[in-house]
């Protein structure tokens, strides 16, 4: 497989979850288990579907399933805050397997690395750049707390764009969410899917993903061959 000839690739933007941390299992968790203490039901299983989303997007969406109405600001802070605490009470997640090279390969080339997250974790975005040295630029992060619309609206990778001055047959999406590939393909960008979690392909296909792969680490091992003259 190869990119597209149209692409003249400056530019590479990550995900986080799931794309460079296998933390998502532990995102679920939490989700679940303090959803379910305000009474509220979303499901391990479900949290994935809702990867990607900002947290007051997630909470708002079941509260308006279950309750008819949206949570208010208070509602919002206090389940935001309870599920932080308890994602970080469970292990540190690890990098995922062939993030490292597959982010080697991607400056090796001379293209610029950036992250495009629905997340407001600080625990994770501040671990960037212990398990990432000399990686990610600060100033060119999109993070929860840059946008007004989450994935799967286009506003977060657009952000990006403007972020890093590139055009947008000037990058790819790295995304392993369909709320994520949803938003790389809104924002008109080649999307490449990877599926770390236990969702079938099937969804992130049908999101739109321009190209699946298994892994980070099929990714990365088929990075060469992907880009070439790129």
């Amino acid at each position: 497989m190869k990119l597209p000839e149209k692409i003249h690739l400056k530019a590479v933007l990550f995900d986080m979850d799931g794309v460079l941390f296998n933390s998502m299992p532990y995102h679920a968790k939490a989700w679940h288990k303090i959803m379910k203490q305000h009474g509220l039901d979303l499901s391990e299983t479900e949290a994935y579907m809702h990867e990607g989303r900002t947290g007051a997007g997630t909470i708002n969406l079941v509260c308006q399933r279950q309750w008819g109405k949206e949570a208010t600001q208070e509602e919002i802070e206090s389940i935001y805050r309870e599920k932080s605490k308890e994602f970080n009470s469970y292990p540190q997640p690890e990098p995922m397997t062939g993030a490292w090279q597959l982010l080697q390969k991607v400056k090796a080339a001379g293209l610029t690395p950036m992250v495009v997250t629905g997340s407001g974790q600080l625990s994770l975005i501040d671990r960037l750049e212990h398990h990432f040295p000399n990686t990610f630029k600060k100033e060119l992060m999109v993070t929860a707390y840059d946008v007004k619309h989450g994935k799967p609206h286009p506003e977060p990778y657009l952000m990006a764009l403007q972020k890093g001055g590139f055009q947008k047959d000037e990058v790819v999406v790295i995304e392993n969410a369909p709320l994520g590939v949803q938003a790389g393909i809104a924002a008109q960008l080649f999307t490449i899917a990877v599926n770390t979690g236990p969702l079938p392909d099937e969804v992130l296909l049908t999101a739109g993903a321009n190209l699946l792969y298994p892994s980070m680490q099929t990714l990365c091992d088929d990075w060469e061959k992907l880009t070439a003259n790129r």
